[in-house]
């Protein structure tokens, strides 16, 4: 089934759920529709080793009977689907034991307009996934005797969004997106790293070949002959990357629905300062071009750009309809369905010095590559984290070798406090969670 042709049964099958709804007494009522489509090839030493694609598609409808709200799902558009949606609701709303629901509530006045639909990628082939691919692991294969290509992968895929009610809301959006990436292992005598790269965007020129498989070569072979670091507490620069990882970990506690239920340590700090006052925190939905960006949440509320964090202070927790009512605020644009909160593009906003200038200033120290280990050795209610690491020791401004098997701790909240200064490297590396390299005061490091 095309997707013009989906798209019109959705349209015309909605507007029967609705009418068989109503017929029931359950109303107000709304329809979700997410629908995704993807396609990705993978590539080994010169070879064509999978492809996928995949299709999937969920409707569901909440509904108001009895008081309470009930939901129900299909992945199918046929009339028996109709009479289980209106079952499925009316059976759910009578099971429900607590009177803090989603509320259905008509559209907003106004939303922004938000661009991450590439009309490129629709005439992106399956030969060109193969084909760029292939040219990734050709590169690879050639860059370096001591280099042994892993697996390259290209992949495209479209998202689409549609919120119905039977309060006047009529929302839609979809994005789309490309990425590459590329593993190799790196060999010299008994010696051994892995590399690894990934580049996204919204057209085959913004995942070059080149740029992939070169990134993934140099980052394998720059860790050849990694040593470790003498124990103790040391100055830290943490790459954009590993900061972006970190952020992911730790950014439910910016959620306002974790905060009134007790997961969060911000809970009530609004107004306060909790961070460096090089610090500022962004959650921006509407970015052109963002991973994350979309005009509206999953409740139908108008997204909007804000501050979570400015120079230092706690502006506001993300929140949806009911977290907001609670706290006797305006939401802000970030519910993300069945009551959770979630952000959309995050993101510490960039500073002015390069990767280069924040290592001359720190002059000795450890810059931070890699963190891993994040789901066991991070605590994301408490902030304390401990965690596997790679990166390079810095002397005299520069980094000098490359250090692995070592450990480095700290807690998040206190982290915020303690950097000295941000880098002006923003990177989204395939996440609508992104980071700029930061300077730290310091982080507790276990080597030798």
């Amino acid at each position: 089934m095309n997707q013009e042709n989906k798209e019109m049964n959705v349209s015309v099958f909605s507007d029967r759920v609705f009418a068989a709804a109503e017929a029931a007494g359950i109303a107000p009522a709304e329809i979700c529709v997410a629908g995704s489509e993807s396609f990705s090839v993978r590539v080994r030493g010169g070879k064509l080793e999978d492809y996928k694609v995949s299709d999937r598609f969920n409707l569901t409808l909440r509904g108001v009977s009895g008081g309470r709200i009930g939901t129900a799902s299909t992945q199918a558009l046929d009339e028996e689907s109709i009479g289980m949606l209106i079952q499925g609701v009316k059976e759910s709303a009578e099971v429900i034991e607590t009177d803090e629901q989603d509320e259905i509530l008509p559209p907003d006045e106004a939303y922004g307009a938000v661009c991450n639909h590439s009309e490129a990628l629709r005439g992106v082939t399956a030969q060109d996934r193969i084909a760029l691919a292939m040219r990734i692991d050709a590169r690879l294969a050639a860059a370096d005797a001591r280099l042994t290509p892993g697996f390259t992968v290209v992949a495209t895929s479209e998202e689409t969004m549609t919120l119905k009610n039977t309060l006047g809301l009529d929302l839609s959006h979809s994005s789309n997106m490309i990425y590459a990436y590329a593993s190799a292992l790196a060999k010299d005598g008994d010696q051994a790293a892995t590399g690894f790269k990934l580049l996204w965007g919204y057209s085959l020129e913004d995942v070059n070949a080149f740029d992939v498989a070169d990134g993934c070569a140099q980052d394998a072979l720059e860790k050849l002959g990694a040593g470790r670091m003498s124990s103790g507490a040391r100055p830290v620069v943490i790459r954009n990357n590993a900061m972006a990882d970190l952020l992911s970990t730790f950014c439910g506690v910016f959620s306002a629905d974790n905060a009134q239920k007790g997961l969060s340590l911000l809970a009530g700090k609004e107004g306060e300062t909790i961070a460096s006052g090089c610090v500022t925190l962004v959650d921006d939905p509407l970015m052109p071009w963002g991973l994350g960006s979309a005009p509206f949440d999953r409740e139908g509320a108008a997204t909007m750009k804000k501050n979570i964090i400015e120079n230092g202070k706690l502006i506001t927790l993300l929140h949806n309809r009911k977290t907001a009512k609670a706290a006797g605020i305006r939401t802000t644009g970030n519910a993300a369905g069945a009551g959770h909160v979630s952000p959309s593009n995050l993101f510490i906003a960039p500073g002015e010095k390069d990767t280069q200038a924040l290592l001359k200033e720190m002059g000795e120290g450890l810059y931070l590559t890699e963190v891993s280990g994040l789901h066991a050795g991070a605590n994301a209610v408490s902030g304390d984290f401990s965690l596997l690491a790679r990166g390079f020791e810095v002397l005299g401004g520069k980094a000098v070798r490359a250090v692995e098997q070592i450990t480095v701790a700290g807690n998040f909240y206190q982290l915020l406090r303690d950097v000295m200064a941000v880098g002006s490297d923003l990177l989204f590396e395939g996440s609508p969670i992104g980071s700029p390299s930061v300077a730290v005061r310091s982080l507790n490091i276990a080597g030798e």
